[in-house]
């Protein structure tokens, strides 16, 4: 008599979306009762063809917040991305949305998130910025700000740039990139990378840099804060609009945000 073999299981689809929205008429990714949120917008056009299900997040990123490189996925088959774009707002639009590793998971797979915070630095303001950059009047010493974001990279205690309220209980990350560029005549660029973020702490690293930028902090202080600080003795939190998710780091198969 053979033995019982039990049929293969059938593989589970999960789909992969990869997005870029203006974080401006946002309050953030999360859904929220009767606010608009990117995950609300995204999850209706699903609903719309036939796909009412959960999307998870690589980042979650905060109102105003603008993402060019943001992954999200969902449990069952693709929905093709120009089908999804002509039921999504101009404010959102799917890059791609394609099938992914079984049990593949947005927040869960990822290793590693890209920042990037624009300042735009000139006496008069731009319209052409207004919305995406913080407008700076006065000149900052770049070497004041590199030298904070060397001392950035690596693996710190970022108590001191994140709300005092919350709900983390790991502050310690591990970043992999800091440095700021140059991006055309008047815009300077800081380009942040790390395993995972906590809420408000990219923003919360740019006030406080900006203090160092412009005299008012030493880089010593700065450095002080890396050591575990509480919230109270870091800078201001810089304002949303200069601040955008570039791209998720996934391992290898899985591809990445671009």
């Amino acid at each position: 008599m053979r033995p019982y073999l039990a049929p293969p299981r059938p593989a589970r689809v999960t789909a992969r979306l990869d997005l870029e929205y203006d974080g401006g008429a946002f309050a953030g990714w999360s859904r929220q009762p009767g606010r608009r949120t990117v995950q609300g917008v995204v999850e209706e056009a699903l609903a719309a063809t036939g796909r009412p299900v959960a999307l998870s997040v690589a980042g979650r990123t905060d109102a105003g917040v603008h993402a060019r490189g943001q992954v999200a996925s969902h449990p069952g088959e693709p929905v093709a991305a120009p089908r999804l774009n002509a039921l999504l707002p101009a404010d959102v639009r799917m890059l791609r949305s394609v099938a992914a590793p079984e049990g593949f998971d947005a927040r869960r797979d990822a290793r590693a998130r890209l920042y990037r915070y624009r300042l735009f630095i000139r006496a008069a303001a731009s319209p052409f910025e207004r919305g995406k950059a913080l407008h700076r009047r006065r000149p900052l010493d770049p070497g004041a700000l590199e030298a904070c974001a060397e001392l950035v990279r690596g693996t710190h205690d970022f108590t001191a740039f994140t709300p005092t309220q919350t709900a983390h209980v790991r502050f310690e990350r591990d970043v992999s990139l800091a440095e700021w560029a140059q991006a055309g005549t008047d815009v300077l660029e800081l380009w942040i990378e790390a395993d995972s973020f906590m809420r408000s702490m990219v923003r919360v690293l740019v006030g406080t840099m900006l203090e160092v930028g412009s005299g008012r902090r030493s880089v010593e202080s700065f450095e002080e804060l890396l050591a575990g600080r509480p919230r109270s003795e870091a800078g201001p939190t810089a304002p949303a609009r200069g601040l955008y998710l570039e791209a998720v780091r996934y391992d290898r198969g899985e591809g990445r945000s671009a």
